[in-house]
């Protein structure tokens, strides 16, 4: 590992929010009901603050982990003798399990809830609300992902290729677009799209305590946790249908989004 994947991740990630924001500023999907300007302002305000934040305590340390564990020859992928290219495709698949699982725990342990309802209070989609975690999520997430990286023993290499990766499909499916019919019947089958991922934004935890795959699509269907919201001719969303039910007037609150964890807006959790 060198530094030069640490700035190619950064590169693809800049890359990606500066493709997806012009994007859906030619094509939108759904007309904005905020500024734009101020959400572009706020989640921005958001991510630099988390970068900080994550860079000083987490990044470091957690890099440190990953070469230690491919220095140790540890993990699954290890003992399988995996390496190049078969290594590489089939750690992408397995780490998008894991993010696979550990996004369905987040909606359904109330703990880790708590943390990741910061994210879905926002009450529109775009490539910005990729920006929106709570830095407790991510703490808490960097702890699973050092597990991950313990099980399976990803090189470092394949690990920060499947961080760009969903950086930038985090990116995709959250921005303000639409795919043509025909080719999201196709691609939705294999990769998430914005109107796969729209519906586990909505208000209606029916819709929202499902579809929780980040790259790869077929997670779902497969562990059966795949739902779409049902759409008007247009193919467009009720209006207001998007984020948490109460406090909906707080979604572009610097305080609200923090104090998140804490408050008791829409604490209920589906049952496994």
């Amino acid at each position: 590992m060198n530094l030069d994947l640490d700035s190619g991740r950064l590169a693809i990630f800049i890359s990606g929010l500066l493709f997806f924001i012009v994007l859906e500023s030619l094509l939108p999907a759904r007309e904005w009901q905020d500024s734009r300007s101020h959400r572009i302002f706020f989640h921005g305000s958001v991510a630099v603050f988390n970068t900080v934040l994550i860079r000083v305590f987490i990044y470091v340390p957690f890099l440190l982990w990953v070469v230690y564990i491919e220095q140790q020859g540890w993990g699954i992928s290890r003992w399988l003798g995996l390496n190049g290219w078969l290594e590489i495709m089939l750690s992408l698949i397995m780490l998008d399990a894991f993010d696979y699982f550990w996004h369905r725990a987040n909606h359904r342990i109330p703990f880790l809830w708590r943390f990741h309802k910061a994210h879905h209070a926002d009450n529109e989609m775009d490539v910005t609300t990729a920006l929106r975690f709570h830095p407790g999520e991510l703490v808490l997430s960097s702890v699973a992902k050092a597990l991950w990286v313990l099980v399976w023993g990803p090189t470092s290499i394949a690990w920060f290729l499947f961080e760009g990766l969903i950086s930038v499909c985090a990116q995709f499916h959250h921005s303000n677009i639409d795919l043509p019919d025909r080719v999201e019947r196709y691609f939705s089958r294999f990769i998430v799209t914005p109107r796969f991922h729209t519906s586990h934004h909505v208000v209606d935890r029916k819709y929202g305590d499902a579809n929780f795959s980040t790259i790869f699509s077929f997670w779902d269907p497969l562990f059966r946790t795949y739902n779409q919201v049902p759409r008007d001719a247009k193919g467009q969303l009720p209006e207001d249908s998007i984020g948490l039910p109460e406090a909906r007037e707080l979604t572009l609150s610097f305080k609200a989004w923090f104090t998140e964890p804490f408050s008791r807006r829409n604490m209920g959790v589906p049952k496994p």
